[in-house]
C-alpha cells in the first residue's frame, strides 16, 4: 500500500537531482527582461539610449524563452495524459489571463468590456503559441530536416500572412526557435561553459548595445515582434525574406552570448525559475494599471532619472510576483492543474500515513498470535 508513495517520493527526488541551475537562472533572467522591456516601450520616443538597449534585449530574449520552450517539450509524443496536461497548463490560463487583460483593457480605454478569444492580448499571445509549438512537437520529430523546414515556414509566413489572429504570424515567425530547442540536448549547452565562450560573449554584447545605439534613431522595433508581414513593414516581398534571415543570425548569436553569461550555479534565480509564469502572467496586468494611472509618463518626464527608475521598478517586479504569497493567491489562475496534482499528493500522503500507522499495529497483532501459537 505505499508503493505509490514512494514512488511519488522517488520521482520527487529524481527531479531535483537532475533540474539544472542553469536553466531555471536562465529562464527566470529571461523573463526579468521581458518585464523590463514592457516597461521601457512608453519611453522609446523619448530616448535614444532606452530604444537601443530595447532593441538589443528584443533582439534575443523571447527567441531564447521559445528555444527553452523547446528543449522543455522533448518529451511530448501526443499521448491522452500530455493533451490533458497541455490544456489545463496552456488553454485553461489562457481563458482565465484573457478575460483579465481584456477586463483591464477595457477599464483603462474606459469601454464596455469585450472578450474577443481569436485576439489575444498582451502577453496572452505567448500561452497560444506555446499550445501550438508543443502540439506540433511530434509532428516537428518526424521531419526530415525540421529546423531548416520551420525556416522556410517562418520566412514565408512574413510575406504571406497579414491576419494576427489567433497570434498565428508570430507563432510560426518563432517556430525556427522552438523546433531548434526540441532537438537540443544537455551536451549543447554545455558547450557554453567553455571559458573562450564566455569571454567572447562580453565584446559581442558591447558590440551590439553600440550597433543598436547607432540604429536606434531610424529602425522599426516592429522588426523583433516577428508578428507583421512584409506590406504592415512597409516593405517588399524580397527585403521581408532577407532582413528576417539577417535577423535569425543575429538572434542566434545574441542567444548564444546570452546563455553563455547566465550563472551556473544554484541561487534565488534558481529557485524563482520554475515558477517564471506567475511574473510573465501577472506583471502585465501590473504594468497598464500602472500606466493608465501616469506612473511611467511622470518618470519619463523626469529625464535619466526618472528612467532609471522604471528600469530598477521593472527589474524588481517580477521577484515580488514570483513570492510564494503572490504564487498561493493566484495559482488558481496561472497553474489550475496543480490544484489538482497537490490535493491528489496530499490523498496520496494521508493513505501513506494510514498505512504506516496501521502497519505496527498489524505486526503486534502478528507477534501475539505468534507467542500464543508457540506457548501452545
Amino acid at each position: 500500500m505505499t508503493a505509490p508513495a514512494d514512488l511519488a517520493r522517488g520521482q520527487v527526488r529524481t527531479e531535483r537531482r537532475v533540474r539544472d541551475p542553469f536553466l531555471d537562472n536562465a529562464k527566470f533572467l529571461l523573463i526579468v527582461l521581458v518585464v523590463v522591456g514592457h516597461n521601457w516601450v512608453p519611453a522609446l520616443d523619448d530616448s535614444r539610449a532606452v530604444k537601443a538597449a530595447y532593441m538589443v534585449v528584443y533582439s534575443f530574449h523571447v527567441p531564447a524563452f521559445v528555444l527553452l520552450c523547446g528543449y522543455f517539450s522533448r518529451g511530448f509524443e501526443g499521448r491522452r495524459d500530455q493533451w490533458r496536461k497541455l490544456v489545463t497548463t496552456v488553454l485553461v490560463p489562457y481563458l482565465v489571463f484573457q478575460t483579465a487583460y481584456a477586463a483591464v483593457t477595457s477599464w483603462v480605454a474606459d469601454e464596455p468590456f469585450s472578450l474577443h478569444l481569436s485576439g489575444p492580448i498582451y502577453v496572452c499571445w505567448f500561452l497560444l503559441a506555446l499550445f501550438f509549438w508543443r502540439a506540433s512537437a511530434p509532428l516537428l520529430k518526424s521531419l526530415p530536416h525540421p529546423i531548416l523546414i520551420s525556416i522556410a515556414v517562418s520566412l514565408v509566413t512574413g510575406v504571406t500572412i497579414t491576419d494576427t489572429g489567433f497570434a498565428l504570424s508570430r507563432t510560426l515567425q518563432l517556430l525556427p526557435w522552438f523546433a531548434i530547442g526540441l532537438f537540443l540536448e544537455q551536451r549543447h549547452f554545455a558547450l557554453l561553459r567553455q571559458g573562450w565562450v564566455r569571454v567572447a560573449a562580453v565584446p559581442v554584447v558591447v558590440a551590439a548595445a553600440l550597433t543598436a545605439y547607432a540604429l536606434a534613431p531610424s529602425f522599426d522595433v516592429r522588426w523583433f515582434d516577428r508578428e507583421w508581414s512584409a506590406d504592415a513593414l512597409g516593405v517588399s516581398p524580397v527585403v521581408d525574406v532577407v532582413f528576417a534571415l539577417g535577423l535569425h543570425v543575429v538572434t542566434a548569436v545574441m542567444i548564444v552570448a546570452a546563455l553563455a553569461l547566465v550563472p551556473r550555479s544554484r541561487s534565488l534565480l534558481t529557485a524563482l525559475g520554475a515558477f517564471t509564469m506567475y511574473p510573465f502572467l501577472l506583471h502585465g496586468l501590473v504594468v497598464r494599471t500602472l500606466q493608465h494611472f501616469g506612473v511611467h509618463s511622470f518618470l519619463i518626464d523626469q529625464g535619466a532619472l526618472g528612467i532609471a527608475a522604471i528600469t530598477a521598478g521593472a527589474i524588481v517586479l517580477p521577484f515580488l510576483l514570483a513570492t510564494p504569497w503572490v504564487r498561493t493567491a493566484t495559482r488558481w489562475a496561472v497553474e489550475p492543474a496543480s490544484i489538482r496534482l497537490r490535493r491528489r499528493s496530499q490523498a496520496v500522503s494521508q493513505e501513506a500515513a494510514r498505512d504506516g500507522a496501521a502497519q505496527p499495529a498489524e505486526q503486534d497483532r502478528e507477534r501475539v498470535a505468534v507467542g500464543a501459537s508457540g506457548r501452545r
